[in-house]
């Protein structure tokens, strides 16, 4: 009896050690910024599966997100939507320095629910023909701050300002909904919400030139006051190398390696 109880042990050790999994599985929190929310949804049975720790996901606008973690927020990984918080966190001590990365480079898009509403060249929004553009605040949220870059660019955030048309959402997540619901008759969103949508859900949109808006440098760091270091190194070790994972990124909407 004993001599099996000793056999069935030394297999399932054998059987454990070949799966790779981790001898201590962390449950780690990550702060995201609400643009690459969705795609961290897909990353996170994939790296759980390549790592054993699971990802515990918050969401926000970056603004919101560096705010959270000053004051002291629980997270162990922020993937902001910028590269200044990242940075800021940083230089005051609560990030980590040697560990912060670009992981995505985002594309800001003008779209509406409505076909044939927005055309090529993005002349509705001088045309006016429209009652409300949503824009994410561009206080907090980076896409916000692109989107204003824009329409600065074009002469027209002063006048459609005047006019009351721009309606402003806390981060780009709420942003889309003003423009899926209605509620607003076109948007600036993130390429990955656009690329998200099914076919028959794509209405009408419009590229701004990367000449109009300063690029998108979408920054991960880990905070320094983490007590899961080494779950946290995985993750972003696995985010910025893993082939599986730059894929999905690229897929989503976002490009990487630059």
């Amino acid at each position: 009896m004993i001599n099996r109880r000793f056999t069935w042990f030394c297999t399932l050790l054998s059987g454990v050690l070949l799966s790779g999994a981790p001898a201590q599985a962390d449950e780690l929190n990550v702060a995201v910024a609400a643009n690459f929310s969705g795609t961290l949804q897909q990353l996170a049975p994939k790296f759980e599966q390549s790592s054993g720790h699971h990802l515990v996901i918050s969401s926000g606008s970056s603004g919101q997100l560096y705010t959270q973690i000053k004051q002291g927020a629980p997270f162990d990984v922020l993937l902001s939507a910028d590269s200044q918080r990242p940075q800021l966190l940083a230089s005051e001590g609560l990030g980590v320095p040697s560990t912060r990365f670009t992981y995505a480079i985002g594309t800001l898009v003008l779209w509406s629910a409505k076909p044939g509403l927005v055309d090529n060249h993005g002349e509705v929004l001088r045309h006016g023909q429209f009652r409300a553009l949503g824009i994410a605040d561009p206080k907090s949220a980076p896409y916000g701050t692109a989107a204003q870059q824009v329409l600065t660019a074009m002469g027209l955030w002063d006048s459609l300002n005047s006019q009351h048309k721009i309606v402003v959402g806390e981060n780009i997540n709420q942003t889309f909904q003003f423009a899926s619901s209605g509620n607003a008759d076109l948007a600036f969103i993130a390429l990955s919400q656009f690329n998200a949508l099914s076919a028959d859900s794509k209405g009408s949109s419009w590229w701004p030139p990367q000449s109009q808006y300063d690029r998108i440098d979408q920054d991960a760091i880990v905070i320094a006051r983490t007590a899961k270091r080494a779950a946290a190194d995985a993750f972003m070790q696995w985010l910025h190398h893993d082939p599986q994972a730059l894929a999905l990124i690229r897929a989503a909407g976002y490009r990487v390696g630059e």
